[in-house]
């Protein structure tokens, strides 16, 4: 029986480790390729055409819904697994809508990542319990203005921002200096009312700044 092959993209080395460690006893699933970016995951899935790519959410380059939306359009058949720290009902929404078949909490077990991936290479959805509970319940939303509050400096960072990029990339990439993007993080959520890197990429989300 052929395997099921998979790509493996998360940013975090150790955390990859020990995610290949447990995949590799699993005798139907064979890891052909990683990557630490978005960059690298475009390029690992375009090099070895897997059946499944296991995709998370935040990469430092760009978010897994811009890396979902790309690998889609050039590889219909490609099934994407998100993987994701966050159970947000924002983030697994987007996720879906991007064409990730299934989205599990890093915070799941094993055996639910390796059901995902059996689900999604047979062409079905899965969601993890902590994925599916928050879709169910649903989130409130507090209210908060539009994105017309920010100035166009402001847009272009919180895009940015939303893209999992940290101060000193965002800096180089505007070309300003780092500690002026601390004043427009700061001015940004004072505009906002929000406080942390979530609520500030839900919200670039919700407005349709983080795939600008």
């Amino acid at each position: 029986m052929k395997p099921i092959t998979i790509v493996l993209a998360d940013d975090h080395k150790m955390f990859r480790e020990a995610l290949k460690l447990s995949l590799s006893s699993v005798a139907d699933i064979l890891l052909v390729g990683e990557a630490g970016s978005g960059a690298e995951t475009l390029a690992a899935v375009t090099a070895t055409r897997p059946d499944v790519l296991i995709l998370d959410i935040a990469l430092p380059d760009m978010n897994g819904i811009e890396v979902a939306k790309e690998l889609k359009q050039s590889f219909p058949a490609l099934g994407i697994v998100a993987l994701s720290g966050y159970a947000d009902r924002m983030f697994v929404e987007e996720m879906l809508k991007a064409g990730a078949a299934a989205y599990v909490v890093k915070s799941a077990g094993a055996d639910e990542l390796v059901a995902a991936i059996r689900a999604v290479a047979l062409g079905e959805r899965y969601m993890s319990s902590d994925a599916q509970n928050s879709v169910m319940q649903g989130v409130v939303q507090k209210d908060t203005p539009p994105r017309s509050v920010l100035s166009p400096r402001e847009q272009q960072v919180l895009r940015l921002l939303a893209r999992g990029m940290r101060s000193t990339q965002i800096a180089q990439e505007l070309g300003i200096a780092a500690t002026t993007v601390e004043v427009h993080r700061r001015n940004i959520k004072e505009k906002l009312g929000l406080h942390s890197v979530v609520e500030l990429t839900r919200y670039a989300i919700r407005e349709g700044l983080a795939v600008a």
